[in-house]
Parts: structure tokens; sequence; C-alpha cells
């Protein structure tokens, strides 16, 4: 029996796992080992880390735990999922057998389709990037396009152009509010209207876009729209509430609407944000947050003690 039995090993599960670790609590960490940015060159605004490889910082991150001795690691999926009647939870592991823990923290993370043009994927996580906090700085004095219509697009578009050296918005074939480009021409921001046909490149660089009409768009960057999806369906077979976009509802201690499960990361999310955060950073503190509620979970039922969260979930 496992105090806490940790699914993800991204940077919210590892950082839960360590905070765990250190008040010495048996764990065990379950992952498959790919992350969301595994097709990133390198992690972004990670202080101390910045620029770092994905699968370098998973490395180090193993490395970490595997000094602390109630923390087991162990690769792989979650297979099943049941809740015993005298409490806590039963895991199926993928190549067979089975554990047990008293609680749960689901940081499975989320998966990034990508309905662009053809040519993204080959491109994604190199030159083709979604997030400018993630990927911006790279594009500094670089020829960048942003892909897409709706008011975040444009205002994206805005915020590259600070310190692009040309930015210009791709309507793909879908007319533009006049407002909207009057505001980006002011600011020397140019427009192309043309439906795309795909999108041109070697080795992950993006070298060109081309259109159904007109001449090819040459660029350094694409900044395309993406549709996250949660990479397990742990949480839902658990009947943990979600919102619409897939993204699991916590409050601001990763307690989720069913007792005894916490999630964390990006998978989860507090009503009061309106997207999820991507942010490496922000996944391991949140892991970091729910790690302690949990010691502090445990430790009101090992003690017969108030729980100081028990009423925080909602």
């Amino acid at each position: 029996m496992f105090d806490v039995i940790i699914v993800g090993g991204g940077p919210a599960g590892m950082s839960a796992a360590l905070a765990l670790g250190r008040v010495h609590r048996a764990v065990l960490l379950v992952d498959t080992g790919e992350g969301r940015n595994t097709a990133a060159e390198n992690v972004h605004n990670f202080l101390t880390r910045d620029g770092t490889p994905p699968a370098e910082l998973r490395e180090l991150g193993r490395e970490e735990l595997a000094g602390y001795p109630t923390v087991r690691t162990r690769t792989g999926t979650i297979t099943g999922v049941r809740v015993p009647d005298e409490g806590g939870f039963q895991l199926d592991l993928s190549g067979g057998g089975t554990a047990r823990a008293r609680r749960l923290l689901l940081a499975t993370g989320l998966s990034d389709e990508l309905p662009g043009p053809l040519g993204v994927r080959a491109l994604w996580g190199r030159s083709a990037f979604h997030c400018p906090y993630c990927h911006g700085y790279e594009c500094t004095g670089k020829r960048v396009a942003v892909l897409g219509t709706d008011p975040a697009r444009v205002r994206l578009a805005l915020q590259l152009s600070r310190f692009a050296a040309e930015v210009t918005l791709c309507t793909e074939g879908r007319p533009l509010d006049p407002g909207a480009r009057a505001t980006l021409e002011t600011y020397g921001i140019a427009v192309r209207c043309e439906a795309i046909a795909r999108l041109e490149g070697t080795d992950g660089q993006l070298e060109q876009i081309v259109f159904e009409s007109g001449p090819p768009l040459a660029g350094d960057a694409v900044f395309v729209v993406n549709v996250t999806r949660q990479r397990s369906d742990l949480a839902a077979r658990l009947g943990c509430v979600s919102f619409a976009d897939g993204c699991v509802e916590v409050n601001e201690f990763g307690q989720t609407s069913v007792p005894g499960v916490y999630a964390a990361g990006d998978m989860a999310r507090r009503a009061s944000v309106p997207v999820p955060m991507a942010a490496v950073i922000a996944a391991a503190a949140s892991g970091t947050v729910a790690a302690a509620v949990l010691d502090q979970d445990l430790l009101s039922a090992d003690f017969d003690l108030p729980n100081p969260f028990a009423q925080a979930r909602g």
C-alpha cells in the first residue's frame, strides 16, 4: 500500500514525487516516458534550466528522485482503476500486476492535435509553435507568420511584432474583421487572406508557406492553432468533473471533485483560469502544491486530526 500513486512523470508528477519523498511518503510514480514537449528542442522559462532539452530535464528529475528511498518509479501505463470497499485506490499496471494507494495524483498531461495545414506536424516544436512564452524569444529578428483570424490571433501577431523582424497574419482563406485589419496595418503587420496549401521546410525548419493562389511567403517560424486533449482517460473513468475543453477541474490545492483524487499540471485548471497553463515551471509548481496538500490530508488521517483542506474542495 503506497501513500500516493502519481500517474505521469512530467514536471508536475516529478515535482510532487520529490516533495512527498522529502517527507518520507511511500510513492509510486508511473510514467510512459513521453511528454507533451517531447518534440521541442528546449524547455524555456524554467529558472536555472532555461534552454534544457526536455529529455534531459526528465532524466535529471529521475536522477534526483532516485536519491529518496520511499519513491519508486515504474515505466508504463495504468490499464485499470478500482475503488475497493476498504478505501483507497487499486490500479492495474501495464505489463501485469497491481498497486494500491491511499491517495491518487493525476499528472498525465495534455496532448496536442494539429488541425493546421499540410506539413505542420513535421515542423511542430521546431519552427511551428503555439505559445509565445515558450518559443517567442527564439523568433527575435525573424520572419514570423501567425495563422488564424480571431481576436486572440490578432493579439498574438501584435505581441510578436515587438521583436520579430516581420510578422504576417494568414487568415487561411477566411475573412478578417476590417477593424482588426486596420490595426494590424497600423503596426506594420501584413495580412495574407489566401487559403494555405501547405507549409514547406527541411529538417523541422520552416522555409515557406505555399498558398493555393498567389506567391509563397518566406518565413522562419509559424504560430498555429492547436487543440488539446487529455493524454489519459483515467480522470474520466474516476468520474472527475471536467470543463468543456476537457481539462479536469481542480481548486487552488489540486483537489478534484472525487475525494482522494488530485490533479496537477496542464491537464487540470481552476475555474478562474480561462485556459490551460502550458508552462513547464507552472506545472512543476502545481505538483509541489498538490503534494503538500496530499501530505497534510494523509497526516490528518494518520493522527485523527482536523484536515485544514477538507472544505477546500469545490
